[in-house]
């Protein structure tokens, strides 16, 4: 398939109206010929390279926070909102409810999940707080996690414990473990009989470790446990479906690896957890066992909610499991080149099973904040800077998405050589 060839089929799909969205779907399944590997078919990435619009002025190692959208993706949201836009108060009063029932139809047969199950959020923050908040909990209850899980949900933890008088048991996860039985065992250990509620990351979101997610869940739910999953970063950029995980919980933000816009989230709960969660916002217009209880977030930009639709068009041209092997590629291609230098640390492990685009990366003369800047100021490369010593984390966090090429990994490789 040529440039324009590919360029044409995710534009003339992503700008069809939106009362024609449930076709979309099905058009979404025609992809190029597969690479015969990774790292090869570089025409097929350079392709994919031609659907952004990027920034010529700095090399993007950032993605992690946000992944830029596709111009197709764009142009279409664009397009949801002038057509919201022309029909103002009536298409929130009359289109909108169908429109967005067949988004999250459509996102949750994505997800592999009963429609029933999921809800469109705003971001991972919103869905994995609602759980945590709304949650009955009694003085005395405890809640496992890890040092190394995203700060917004410790912090709603924290809260918890100073309103509700719960006790959270908080464990740290090595940045090089050594089995899988090592992560259970450390999650496992840390249940008592009053345990309530088991976080974990699928994707550690500063280090891009990646879980055994499936065996945790199984050893609490062995242990009476359920389990809530912080996918933020495994959500179309892995390649699985929620059930798969055997979690109670999952939350994700789709602005980062589906590239859908900001203030596209979703929430998972299992059918028979539904019930027993008090809504972040009053809403008495459902059953206490409809998951939709928990969705009311008052007049919300619709057209957003809309371009989730054309994200995962995009997304299935390019196709999950290629997709999670790219972004692998991408990231081993780099780290090899650096892990074993004098003066460099790594903090992602080594093996491919335990990890995907993301890694974090020091210069041990240099701080993290330092390193981020001369990365920026002296290579023209954007990073964050990650300084977490009570974690165990100290580096840059470097992010790479399908537009990325080689020869920008090259150019962050020779930089750190001259900087260690």
């Amino acid at each position: 398939m040529t440039k324009r060839e590919f360029l044409k089929s995710v534009t003339c799909s992503a700008l069809v109206a939106s009362v024609a969205r449930n076709q979309l779907y099905g058009a979404a399944g025609t992809v190029p010929t597969p690479p015969a590997a990774p790292g090869a078919a570089q025409d097929f990435w350079t392709e994919i390279r031609q659907a952004y619009l990027l920034d010529p002025a700095r090399i993007n190692l950032e993605n992690g926070y946000y992944c830029c959208l596709p111009q197709p993706t764009l142009e279409a949201g664009l397009q949801h909102a002038r057509d919201m836009n022309l029909e103002g108060s009536y298409y929130l009063r009359t289109r909108q409810f169908d429109d967005k029932l067949a988004v999250r139809k459509m996102l949750a047969e994505f997800a592999g999940c009963a429609a029933e199950e999921l809800i469109v959020t705003r971001n991972t923050t919103e869905s994995l707080d609602t759980v945590i908040s709304g949650l009955d909990w009694k003085a005395g209850d405890e809640a496992v996690m890890a040092r190394q899980d995203y700060g917004s949900m410790l912090d709603m933890f924290e809260q918890q414990a100073r309103r509700h008088g719960i006790v959270n048991r908080i464990i740290s996860l090595p940045n090089h473990p050594r089995s899988d039985d090592e992560l259970v065992a450390l999650y496992e250990n840390a249940i008592t009989p009053k345990t309530r509620l088991l976080m974990v990351c699928h994707l550690v979101n500063i280090t891009g470790q990646v879980l055994p997610v499936r065996r945790i869940c199984d050893m609490a739910h062995a242990r009476g446990v359920p389990v809530m999953v912080d996918g933020a970063h495994s959500f179309a950029h892995l390649d699985f479906k929620i059930p798969d995980l055997g979690c109670d919980y999952f939350g994700a933000s789709l602005h980062k690896w589906l590239s859908a816009p900001l203030g596209t989230g979703l929430l998972y709960v299992r059918r028979d957890r539904i019930a027993g969660l008090w809504p972040l916002l009053g809403d008495a217009g459902y059953p206490v066992d409809d998951i939709r209880k928990l969705n009311h977030i008052g007049t919300n930009p619709v057209h957003s909610e809309l371009s989730i639709i054309d994200a995962l068009a995009f997304h299935r041209r390019i196709g999950s499991a290629r997709k999670e092997a790219r972004l692998r590629f991408l990231q081993e291609y780099w780290t090899r080149q650096v892990r074993d230098l004098k003066g460099i640390t790594l903090n992602t492990p080594a093996e491919s099973t335990r990890a995907c685009a993301i890694a974090n990366v020091g210069v041990n003369r240099l701080a993290p904040g330092d390193l981020a800047k001369v990365l920026l100021a002296k290579y023209r490369i954007w990073t964050v800077a990650i300084d977490a010593p009570a974690a165990g984390v100290q580096g840059v966090r470097i992010t790479p998405n399908v537009y990325t090429t080689t020869a920008e990994l090259d150019a962050l490789v020779s930089a750190l050589k001259e900087l260690a």
